[in-house]
């Protein structure tokens, strides 16, 4: 039964750049043959896996270790491996690879050889025949973590088929990469402004599930990357919020807490 499913630990990543009417953030489009929410816009993401929490991290990130991470989501243990997740998820579904050399400079993919060397191992990765930490190792590179922050933890209502306790992370685009969605579990890729984007849900052109959209509209007052990237660091605490679903003419909605008919579909 779907009420006994334990959410599944999940890493997203809302990724911004800077433009000239305003930031944007990265939306990719779920393969509608999906499981889950297939069809709709949503940040880059997923599950954790256990590569995600492999030892060598611990020398192979820069700006958090495993002890500041964990303290950082409020987690006794394991936080690491959700920073690490998002950018594998990143890298995985819109080939952005959010890492830096030994000395701290970010990485880019303006090199040809290392352009079409990573897009190998991206699709090696997709196809789990090889692990980001081997690939990072390879390129002699670090997961920067110093252009990442923590902005929202969302879980998935009890009742659905699948159950996710997702921590959302926001980053800057990586310098001289351009996304491209992976044309399996994500057939397409758009840059929009967060306001865009809310505007073309509320026309019924884009389909945005809710813990998406809440996000969207977090940040959608600010003008530049460094200021949403401000606005997540100064956060003191951020909210699990965990929506109900609530039967609304015969189909199953989710609301979050503070939303009409929340209090009255039960914990």
């Amino acid at each position: 039964m779907a009420d006994n499913l334990v959410p599944r630990p999940a890493s997203t990543v809302v990724t911004l750049r800077d433009a000239p009417r305003g930031a944007e953030v990265l939306m990719v489009r779920r393969n509608v043959r999906s499981e889950f929410v297939g069809g709709a816009y949503v940040f880059p993401g997923g599950g954790l896996d256990a590569a995600d929490a492999d030892p060598i991290w611990a020398t192979r990130v820069r700006g958090l270790d495993e002890a500041a991470a964990s303290s950082r989501l409020a987690l006794a243990s394991g936080g690491l491996a959700y920073f690490v997740a998002g950018l594998r998820e990143l890298f995985e579904e819109a080939g952005l690879l959010i890492a830096c050399d030994e000395n701290g400079a970010a990485a880019t993919l303006d090199d040809p050889a290392r352009r079409s060397r990573l897009a190998v191992r991206r699709r090696e990765l997709n196809a789990g025949a090889t692990t980001l930490a081997d690939i990072v190792v390879e390129e002699d590179l670090w997961l920067d973590l110093t252009r990442v922050e923590y902005l929202a933890h969302w879980v998935t209502p009890v009742g659905m088929v699948r159950r996710y306790d997702t921590r959302f992370l926001v980053a800057a685009t990586p310098p001289g990469q351009a996304a491209a969605h992976d044309e399996g579990e994500t057939v397409e890729s758009r840059w929009l402004r967060p306001r865009e984007a809310i505007e073309a849900s509320e026309r019924g052109e884009m389909t945005i599930i809710l813990p998406t959209m809440r996000n969207l509209v977090s940040i959608a007052d600010f003008t530049t990357v460094s200021e949403v990237l401000a606005h997540a660091r100064a956060l003191d605490t951020v909210a699990r919020i965990e929506p109900r679903l609530v039967v609304r003419d015969g189909v199953a909605v989710p609301v979050a807490p503070g939303d009409p008919g929340y209090d009255d579909a039960g914990g």
